[in-house]
């Protein structure tokens, strides 16, 4: 069992005290303690690789392990869907960064992110019993799908449109299913072939792939021209 970590209320200097002069908007609640989050996100993983059930996991069991008390994790968390979400995105590898303002750019960054994911769960166990176990779980799966993979399809689609803004795709061809292309690769792969290869390069043969189309070239073309290249 881990120590007891403290969640105690912690003002900065000069807030909330007597003879303060700083009109600072006042706090609401306590002060989050980033000791007690690391600590309750350690203990799930502790009793997730000790062979515990997600079924079997309760808020007491989690605040046990971590030293702290009940409420603290229920300042945190509405319940145990939302905490096991945070678990996961804490021990899968972190969101990608992307520009904002890139097309295909962007696209190849958050395909890249598909990949490793990918291959984090293949190599983990933990990760392949958790997300597993999960599905099994329609209001934690329902969470994991709202929090997290809404957000990174609703990543692909902007940065597909601005690829389409950008002169880089097609304007004349529906933007969803696009995405759906430049996805369902990587989601095979990653997904549904846990045996299938994961080269580094696979991001970019996707996009140079769908960029160039599938269709046979003129006699004599090489890679990089279309069929209706001079």
């Amino acid at each position: 069992m881990q120590a007891q970590v403290s969640d105690r209320d912690e003002r900065p200097p000069g807030e909330g005290g007597r003879g303060s002069g700083d009109a600072r908007e006042p706090r609401r609640g306590r002060p989050r303690s980033a000791a007690a989050e690391r600590a309750i996100l350690d203990a799930v993983v502790e009793l997730l690789e000790a062979g515990e059930p997600l079924a079997g996991l309760s808020i007491e069991r989690i605040a046990r392990t971590a030293g702290v008390g009940k409420a603290t994790i229920y300042r945190r968390w509405k319940g145990k869907e939302e905490l096991f979400v945070d678990v996961l995105r804490d021990i899968e590898p972190p969101e990608p960064d992307v520009s904002g303002t890139g097309g295909l750019g962007d696209l190849r960054v958050l395909l890249e992110s598909m990949r490793r994911r990918g291959l984090a769960q293949r190599s983990s166990v933990l990760l392949h019993n958790v997300f597993a176990q999960m599905k099994s779980h329609p209001r934690l799966w329902a969470e994991y799908q709202c929090t997290v993979i809404a957000p990174r399809r609703i990543a692909m689609l902007a940065a597909v449109q601005r690829a389409v803004d950008a002169g880089e795709l097609r304007g004349d061809t529906d933007v969803e299913l696009m995405d759906d292309l430049f996805l369902g690769p990587m989601l095979v792969r990653t997904i549904h072939r846990p045996d299938a290869p994961l080269p580094p390069d696979l991001a970019d043969r996707i996009i140079q792939l769908l960029v160039e189309g599938v269709g046979p070239r003129p006699t004599g073309a090489g890679p990089g021209e279309s069929a209706g290249q001079d």
